[in-house]
């Protein structure tokens, strides 16, 4: 079997099977991390990534290559959560690039598109490390290259390029002693190879299924069939087309549809980031028409009464209340933008009102248990009214998609401060100083950060063994900023021993959050003891109410 060049069709599909083949691989890939930690993972990551693209992909119509890398760029951009999904959406942004250029794709183009994806994913991480999913990306592209000038099959091409990158993500532990200690492979190397053998069963005409749930069917217009009068529960067919002010979120998208469900059935719903198509069948188009005007301008609008009555005087109305109400809204005055404003990513009930209390403007929930999308990020910014926002993730895991999202934003001044735990956020607003510069402030705060450390207690999924430590499934760790540095059978215990570790000369205070598994009076008998065992040392406890890990403690 020998194919020469691929079309955009052939492209979608095989883009589609590498997202479905990467989902369907998830779990087993969440398996690889490193720290057997129970929260979101880099497969989990990885596959929400792909899949907010695919989905953008599965609702175009006989799509150009042009509009195809568009979606895929904006829809992994967009949906990239977790490290390893910023730098995947990386490698699909320089991909597309190149490929948008073109009507088909053969073996000189793809060699070309793959080195523009390892440049631009390179350039997206401040300090990239070898070991990881860049190096599986660079050990494809460098076989891409050697195989150019030697054949012109496309199929032969991928096969290659799959192999090496499996024999350079099996080199993975040898670049990266952590990775051989707990005797895997990188993860995101792996989740990246999952995708491309995904796109080679779709390229070597497997069956495959390319359905991708919660996308638009790109079908067109539902007609019904002929009815009588009695029969039809809504009476107006409704289409129009929303021309975007700005690209619909997932969210947003999904609370739409339900809104027209509410109102009607017989729902179409089609999206890119210019225009949705709409058609629904309603007894109050004005209902929808209203509704699809908070998005944007419309075009295209066709009301047909499918009861054959008050069509005409129907439309005007309608369309006349729903701009009126447009109106309306649009001649309330605005509240000036404020100087500075801020966002941050956070964990627990409690720490949500210790964040608002220190000033917070938007909190975005989700932290170590579920990563946010760049899209979260730029949703949140959308609501921050203010000049300059700074960002803090208070996860190592999520700083990238928040950088990412900064580089999206063109009328606000986007900082994001890289505080990789939660107390180093607390830590970082305390420092805030009103009448300082943004550039001031934000210099102050990253500063500051080097002053904290923080130590979380949580269980392990998993038997591993990871910084000279032997861990076993349902052991307590006391995890650090930089290693594991306490295991054990008895929670007590093991954080006792993790904030010994922590614990030096010049340490003055304590912070305790605890999560929503842990007793009151359990914390407080934790703080009675550590200031017993330091009595120069101020200690405090708060309700942080986070899942998962037990307690989350700072020293500073």
């Amino acid at each position: 079997m020998e194919i020469n060049t691929i079309d955009a069709a052939a492209f979608a599909k095989m883009f589609l099977a590498g997202a479905k083949n990467l989902e369907a691989k998830k779990e087993w890939i969440n398996e690889l991390n490193v720290f057997p930690v129970p929260d979101g993972d880099t497969g989990t990551n990885m596959s929400m990534t792909i899949m907010s693209a695919a989905k953008e992909v599965s609702s175009l119509e006989n799509p150009t290559m042009a509009e195809l890398a568009k979606a895929v760029s904006s829809g992994s951009l967009r949906g990239a959560r977790g490290n390893s999904g910023v730098i995947l959406s990386q490698l699909f942004r320089g991909f597309t690039k190149v490929i948008a250029k073109y009507d088909t794709l053969d073996v000189v183009i793809l060699c070309e598109a793959m080195q523009k994806a390892v440049e631009t994913a390179y350039k997206a991480v401040m300090k990239p490390k070898e070991g990881t999913i860049l190096t599986v990306a660079k050990g494809a592209a460098n076989k891409a290259m050697e195989l150019c000038d030697e054949t012109d099959d496309i199929v032969y091409f991928v096969g290659e390029v799959i192999k090496e990158a499996e024999r350079v993500l099996s080199k993975t532990p040898d670049m990266l002693p952590v990775l051989k200690q707990a005797g895997v492979v990188d993860s995101g190397g792996q989740g990246l190879v999952q995708v491309l053998k995904g796109g080679y069963d779709s390229l070597l005409g497997k069956e495959i299924d390319y359905s991708i749930e919660g996308a638009g069917s790109g079908s067109g217009v539902v007609r019904i069939s002929s009815q009588t009068e009695e029969e039809i529960k809504f009476g107006y067919c409704t289409e129009f087309i929303i021309v975007l002010n700005q690209p619909l979120t997932e969210k947003e998208e999904q609370e739409y549809k339900a809104y027209l469900e509410s109102i009607g059935d017989s729902i179409v719903v089609v999206a890119d980031e210019e225009i949705v198509k709409t058609h629904v069948h309603t007894n109050d188009p004005g209902l929808a028409i209203q509704t699809a005007l908070t998005h944007g301008s419309l075009s295209k609008i066709k009301i047909d009464n499918m009861r054959e009555e008050h069509q005409e005087k129907l439309i005007k109305d309608a369309v006349k209340l729903a701009e009126q109400q447009k109106a309306q809204e649009a001649s309330k005055p605005a509240e000036p933008a404020k100087e500075m404003g801020f966002i941050s990513v956070s964990i627990g009930e409690g720490v949500n009102e210790i964040f608002r209390g220190l000033g917070v403007d938007y909190i975005i929930e989700g932290g170590q248990t579920m990563n946010p999308s760049t899209e979260d990020m730029l949703n949140a910014i959308e609501k921050v009214n203010a000049k300059t926002i700074f960002i803090l993730p208070n996860n190592k895991n999520i700083v990238l998609a928040a950088n990412q999202a900064a580089t999206l934003v063109e009328d606000k001044e986007i900082i994001v401060i890289p505080t990789k735990t939660i107390p180093q956020g607390i830590t970082a607003l305390i420092n805030f100083i009103p009448d300082l510069s943004s550039k001031e402030n934000a210099e102050r705060m990253t500063e500051e950060l080097a002053n904290v450390k923080t130590g979380q207690v949580t269980y392990a999924v998993r038997d591993t063994e990871i910084d000279d430590k032997v861990i076993r499934q349902g052991d307590y760790m006391g995890i650090g900023d930089t290693s594991i540095l306490a295991v054990g059978r008895d929670m007590t215990e093991t954080t006792h021993a993790m904030i010994d570790e922590m614990i030096d000369e010049e340490s003055s205070i304590i912070s305790i959050y605890y999560g929503d598994q842990v007793k009151e009076d359990d914390a407080n008998a934790l703080g009675a003891k550590l200031e017993g065992k330091y009595p120069d040392v101020e200690v405090e406890i708060h309700y942080g109410g986070q899942p998962i890990y037990y307690y989350v403690i700072s020293v500073e």
